[in-house]
This record gives C-alpha cells, sequence and structure tokens, in this order.
C-alpha cells in the first residue's frame, strides 16, 4: 500500500507550481495594460491634473509667493463688483454673437459652393480656402495690423479708391471690435467650410434627385435635407467656435492690445493681465474658473437645444 502512495507524492509541488503560474500569467494580464497606459497617466497627472487643482487652490489665495495668504471666496466676490472683468466680458459677448454666426453662414455657402456639381478642381478650392487657417495667429495679427492701418493700411486705400471714407478700423471702440470680428472671421472660415463640405459629401445624392422630382426648388431642398443632415456637423462647430471666441487672446493682444479705451479687452485678457502684469495669481485663477464655468454652462445649453431638435 505504501509502494502505491508514493508516485503520488510529487503532484503537490507540481499544482503548487501551477497555481503559481496561473497567477502569475493573470497578474501580468492584469498590470501590462496599466503599464502601458502609465506614461500617458502620468504626463496627464504632471502637466494637466496637477495644473488644474493647484490653479483652483490658487483661486483660493492672494498675495504671492512666500507672501500668499488664503482669501476664501473673496477673489470670486472681487469678479462680481470688478467692472473691468464686466467690460472684457461684454465685449467677448459682442465678438461672440457677430463672429460666429457670420463665419459659419459664411463657411457653410462657401462648402455648398465648392460641392456644387458645377465647380472643377474641387482639390485647389479646399487647400485654398483652408490656407488660412494654417497660418500663425500672431503672424495673422501683424498683417491685418498693417492692412487696417488708418493712414497707409490696404484697406482704405481700397476703399478710397472707390470713392469712400476711410475708416478708423483700430482707432475706435465699434471699428475696433469689427477688425477683429474681420480677423477670426478670415482665420477660421476656411477651416469650417471643410468640415461642412465633408458632412455635404456624406449625404446621399438619392434625396436630392427625390426632392427635385418632388418639385422642391434649391432653397427648399436646402432647409428640409441639407441642413437637418448637417446637423451634428452645426452642433460641433458651433460648440468648437463659441468656446474658441470665448477664449479670445491671440488675435486681439496681436491686433489692438485690447485698446481702444478696453473696447477689445476680452475675458482671457483680462486674466492674462492680472496674473503675468500685476501678478495676482489668485485673481486671475478665479477669472479663469469663472470663464471655465460659462463656457461649460453655454456648450451644455448648446447641445441641449440642437441635440433635442435633432431627435
Amino acid at each position: 500500500m505504501t509502494a502505491a502512495a508514493e508516485p503520488a507524492a510529487p503532484s503537490v509541488p507540481l499544482a503548487e507550481e501551477a497555481r503559481r503560474t496561473h497567477r502569475s500569467a493573470r497578474w501580468r494580464r492584469t498590470a501590462v495594460p496599466y503599464l502601458l497606459l502609465a506614461p500617458a497617466l502620468i504626463t496627464f497627472g504632471v502637466f494637466k491634473a496637477y495644473p488644474i487643482l493647484d490653479s483652483l487652490l490658487l483661486s483660493f489665495t492672494t498675495g504671492s509667493g512666500a507672501a500668499t495668504r488664503d482669501a476664501g471666496l473673496a477673489n470670486y466676490r472681487r469678479l462680481l463688483d470688478d467692472p473691468l472683468f464686466w467690460t472684457a466680458l461684454r465685449n467677448t459677448a459682442e465678438i461672440l454673437v457677430v463672429q460666429v454666426p457670420l463665419m459659419l453662414g459664411l463657411a457653410l455657402l462657401m462648402a455648398a459652393g465648392i460641392n456644387s456639381v458645377l465647380v472643377r478642381w474641387r482639390a485647389v478650392w479646399r487647400l485654398g480656402v483652408f490656407m488660412p487657417a494654417v497660418t500663425g495667429l500672431v503672424a495673422t495679427g501683424v498683417m491685418f495690423a498693417f492692412l487696417l492701418n488708418t493712414e497707409h493700411g490696404a484697406v482704405n486705400w481700397l476703399l478710397d479708391a472707390v470713392g469712400l471714407p476711410a475708416v478708423d478700423w483700430l482707432g475706435r471702440p465699434f471699428w475696433a471690435r469689427m477688425s477683429v470680428v474681420l480677423v477670426l472671421t478670415w482665420h477660421y472660415t476656411g477651416y469650417n467650410a471643410v468640415i461642412y463640405l465633408a458632412g455635404l459629401q456624406g449625404i446621399p445624392k438619392e434625396l436630392y434627385e427625390a426632392a427635385m422630382v418632388d418639385g422642391a426648388g434649391p432653397v427648399r431642398r436646402f432647409t428640409a435635407i441639407t441642413v437637418p443632415a448637417l446637423r451634428p456637423v452645426l452642433l460641433f462647430t458651433v460648440v468648437l467656435s463659441t468656446i474658441g471666441t470665448l477664449q479670445l487672446f491671440d488675435e486681439p493682444y496681436v491686433l489692438t492690445g485690447g485698446g481702444p479705451d478696453n473696447a477689445t479687452l476680452t475675458v482671457s485678457m483680462y486674466l492674462y493681465q492680472n496674473g503675468f502684469r500685476y501678478f495676482d495669481f489668485g485673481y486671475a485663477s478665479a477669472v479663469a474658473y469663472a470663464l471655465t464655468l460659462l463656457v461649460s454652462v453655454l456648450g451644455a445649453v448648446q447641445m441641449r437645444l440642437m441635440g433635442e431638435r435633432g431627435t
């Protein structure tokens, strides 16, 4: 009996070894994805999550360096009574209300024109309308500063050539804001037109053919087929353009420096001034989080309204 039982003794270490191998393989299957994600997670934590949390804590402080001290909600209460903040917010809103509909309307018309069967050399047209989007923002601002110069600018020279009076583009509040609108429209219209063009090319031609058989004209086909089919693309461009305009900084900073008389001062420029000109980092952080809240609310409202219409 003893001799018959002896061959079964090695099975204990073999079973233990099998269990260890199984645990090791299971650990590798669990750990390897996290190890592969670790560089991206570490980068996100160091360069994204930490600055976001640190700036949030900074918004509840005042002073700078070793003199930093807790301020509670004082910076946020200060926002409510700060006339310059409300001026910057009003300027940003006025530019947004004019520029975004104008730019997206022109982009949609441009895309529809390029998508027309009568247009040849579509690739060349796409490249041409997209070129302004790859131009540096600082270079764009400098270029338009020369073009819109009151004394020697090309725009006023053209106005004079057709018998119209010169315009003080950068010296009067209204025209300074319109100059910013002009620069933004020139820079981003082609970018949105290419997005719309991709959406238009995804609409089945059979829908247009059926509408033509039913007697629908161009306007009816555009409102009944094109616009509903482009609703997701329209939502994307409206939200993206709204967020970009609310964060407007480069163009007015280079073109007008926020003037004249703070007429083109935007929220992002006001944030920059408080942080890097006056070194009031706590208040600048509060301005940043107020802007973040505004962007989030407007984006959510736009997605809610346009999403409901699309269902």
